[in-house]
């Protein structure tokens, strides 16, 4: 195994879901907790300068112009939340998603929709031109279109830089979920155009659960309405005697309280892991690993149910032979870490594991299957 992922009984291929943490970041977590442990707060100031310096891996993966760009929020709910319930709506506008998106993508926006008096259009999407269909539902009453960059249970990779672009220019707003891309794939939020990009770290971004990156395009920031206030947004954060009320031009903005600093460490040492193989020759390396499964399972006479032309790194597959959830329980119980979304069985392997540990994967499809 990769020496920063020294699995004993398991083959994890469920990074579409939790994705578990390189060694470096395991070791940062319990340097930080032994340190709190024994000298308390003495270095704080040291800590903020792992969040400085975390911002900056984080605009270098997502592609924004300045690490004062990204925001520190808990998951990607919140990020959405803050960009639903932050814009000036008009009543009468609409919204337009994709149909069958992830929970966090799709309540953010009915719930909006509901308080503000707007419609969303939920949208199927046909695998050979799903952003014909997208750009379709938008008419001159859009005010936004939000979209997974991968979906979720297909593995349907979107044009990104198609949707902004067209977007852009008709002067609606472009929101990514970004959660099954970001650490998978090279992500540029100024050549896709997006205005607001959300990621949890505990995906493809091997990173801890509970702290998630959140960009907003600059030009945008003063349009949310803020809806959490406290000491960390203000512009002064550091005066804590000052009267003044005026809230950071930076993405600080959206911060309102103490950081976590924990979480922090550990998204550090995950993203320079990232950052040091490279966000080109992980997808390279995906994209190998992809094609293996895909090419094994193909063999194993199981319907692929990921697009091949538009995958990433998301493999949902069915079983001709055999049941899905029976097939389904023997990897779990094998120690095959994996899925069951979209009518199938979905894997997701990241950049590191090995092809034979691929292959024990495909014995097990196969004698679950009933074939040899």
């Amino acid at each position: 195994m990769h020496p920063e992922f020294p699995h004993q009984d398991i083959i994890h291929l469920n990074h579409a879901a939790v994705g578990p943490w390189p060694l470096r970041t395991a070791e940062a977590v319990t340097a930080f907790a032994r340190e709190n442990a024994i000298s308390g707060s003495r270095h704080y100031a040291q800590w903020l300068k792992v969040e400085a310096a975390t911002r900056g891996l984080a605009q270098a993966l997502i592609g924004a112009d300045d690490a004062a760009d990204i925001a520190f929020v808990k998951n990607t709910s919140e990020a959405l939340s803050i960009v639903a319930f932050g814009l000036p709506w008009l009543a009468g506008r609409n919204i337009v998603i994709p149909r069958g998106e992830f929970p966090s993508n799709r309540v953010v926006w009915l719930m909006a929709a509901e308080r503000f008096g707007l419609e969303v259009r939920e949208v199927e999407l046909p695998f050979d031109a799903p952003e014909d269909a997208l750009l379709a539902a938008c008419d001159h009453r859009t005010t936004l279109l939000s979209c997974s960059a991968v979906q979720f249970a297909s593995g349907l990779r979107m044009d990104l830089q198609r949707l902004g672009t067209s977007l852009r220019g008709r002067g609606i707003l472009f929101c990514v979920d970004a959660i099954q891309h970001l650490g998978a794939l090279p992500f540029d939020a100024r050549a896709v155009q997006a205005d607001f990009v959300m990621a949890d770290a505990h995906k493809w971004l091997l990173a801890p659960e509970g702290i998630a990156l959140f960009y907003v395009r600059p030009e945008l920031r003063d349009r949310l309405i803020l809806q959490e206030f406290g000491w960390h947004m203000l512009a002064d954060s550091g005066d804590y005697s000052s009267e003044a009320l005026i809230v950071a031009e930076d993405a600080r903005r959206f911060e309102p309280g103490s950081p976590n600093l924990l979480g922090i460490h550990a998204l550090h040492a995950s993203l320079s892991l990232l950052l040091e193989v490279g966000p080109e020759p992980i997808a390279a390396a995906i994209d190998d690993r992809w094609q293996h499964l895909h090419d094994g399972l193909r063999s194993l006479g199981c319907e692929i149910l990921t697009p091949p032309a538009r995958h990433a790194g998301i493999l949902t597959f069915r079983p001709t032979r055999g049941e899905t959830e029976a097939v389904f329980r023997r990897l779990q119980d094998a120690g095959v870490l994996c899925a069951q979304r979209g009518g199938g069985i979905r894997f997701s392997p990241h950049f590191y594991l090995p092809l034979d540990a691929l292959d024990e994967a495909l014995a097990l499809v196969a004698e679950g299957a009933g074939s040899k």
